[in-house]
């Protein structure tokens, strides 16, 4: 067997994001091998010349660019990776696609689902492999999950309930960040943590049918973060509410904040159904809890906690030995791995990726709530 190819990629952006994807490239030949290439980190954009040439270093991309173009035209890249704030996510996707580079794309798609149809169309006009990084599609636990609703296990679905709570904005002397401004993120936590657990509940259980929301800003304004002394305007909401409706006759709630105190990084979801029941917490990602009525006659009975550590589920054949837990991390190099084999094997993104379908649809789904919050009826979603 020869050695495997190389594939050369670009990404755009370096902080938070840009660092855990790097992470995923460069981890990713060492666990899933012989991998289906290896990543070969080309070039990084950022705006600012000394931190992009910092964050080249210190994530082992080769050159470092302050105009993106650059990065995108680099005739040694296939893959370009985009990580920039999400007022950033159209003109340099369309212009990788364009040039016959395969895109992986951080969530939200877009900052609306017009942006997003402009991201599908020219996907789709390409033919070219693009994916959204909905990187908890990519924990066993949450593939598993996954595996019990498909399988019929839990019989007919009456509930999924979804809650991703953070706090890192409750200080009101927190600066005016991107995020909390709609012409660079679109919306606050529902477009940051909300499209999380609209695509799991998408993945997982089905379509959605209709919403009815609520949204609510706390603050709403807060220092400048080049001049502290000065204030600026909050335009997104600091926490949404949604009752939801699903195609095959669930009905449920989701709920996302970053005023809720003492939560980190809560992602919650539970999916009730005629035979039994399932939960999910992101911050204890190894662990799936399982309630089958069936138990009952057995006199078992009670919730039950799956260590989701065996070689059979989803991916932990590739790293350690059973009980011994993986961590966030790993998401994005389940994810990363994924991608490159799609790429490679001219395989489908799809159904364990989010193609730009799906992200597509993930933004007409939050439109559809902002607009429910706005007006105070139940919208019907129309893809």
């Amino acid at each position: 067997m020869g050695a495997p190819r190389k594939i050369g990629v670009a990404l755009l952006g370096y902080a938070f994001m840009g660092k855990a994807h790097s992470h995923g490239f460069k981890s990713m030949p060492h666990f899933f091998y012989p991998p289906p290439a290896i990543p070969e980190l080309v070039v990084i954009y950022g705006r600012t010349g000394e931190k992009v040439r910092e964050a080249a270093v210190n994530y082992g991309f080769r050159k470092y660019v302050t105009d993106w173009r650059k990065a995108v035209e680099d005739p040694e890249v296939e893959v370009v990776d985009n990580c920039l704030p999400n007022n950033m996510h159209v003109e340099p996707t369309v212009e990788a696609i364009e040039k016959g580079k395969h895109v992986l794309c951080e969530k939200p798609l877009a900052r609306n689902g017009e942006e997003a149809r402009i991201l599908r169309d020219a996907a789709k006009k390409a033919g070219v492999k693009t994916m959204v990084a909905f990187n908890y599609r990519f924990v066993p636990a949450v593939q598993l999950a996954r595996h019990i609703v498909k399988s019929g296990m839990l019989g007919r679905i009456y509930h999924f309930r979804a809650r991703y709570l953070q706090d890192w904005i409750v200080d009101p002397n927190f600066p005016l960040a991107w995020r909390l401004r709609s012409e660079v993120a679109g919306s606050g936590p529902l477009g940051d943590l909300g499209s999380h657990i609209i695509d799991l509940g998408r993945f997982i259980v089905g379509e959605f049918k209709s919403v009815m929301g609520m949204v609510k800003t706390f603050i709403e304004e807060r220092p400048l973060p080049e001049d502290p002394s000065r204030k600026g305007r909050v335009t997104v909401d600091d926490a949404f509410e949604a009752v939801i409706e699903l195609d095959n006759g669930a009905i449920g709630t989701l709920e996302a904040s970053r005023f809720a105190t003492g939560r980190k990084n809560y992602n919650n979801f539970e999916i009730n159904g005629e035979k039994g029941s399932i939960e999910f917490n992101l911050e204890r990602l190894n662990e799936l809890k399982l309630y089958l009525k069936e138990w009952e006659d057995k006199a078992i009975g009670g919730w039950n906690t799956i260590l989701v550590t065996e070689k059979t589920q989803p991916y932990i054949e590739r790293y350690w030995p059973s009980g011994h837990i993986i961590g966030w991390e790993h998401t994005f190099i389940n994810e990363i791995y994924h991608f490159i084999k799609s790429v490679v094997k001219d395989e489908d993104i799809a159904p364990l990726g989010a193609t730009f379908e799906d992200g597509y649809r993930n933004n007409v789904i939050m439109d559809a709530i902002l607009k429910s919050a706005e007006t105070g009826r139940k919208i019907e979603v129309s893809f």
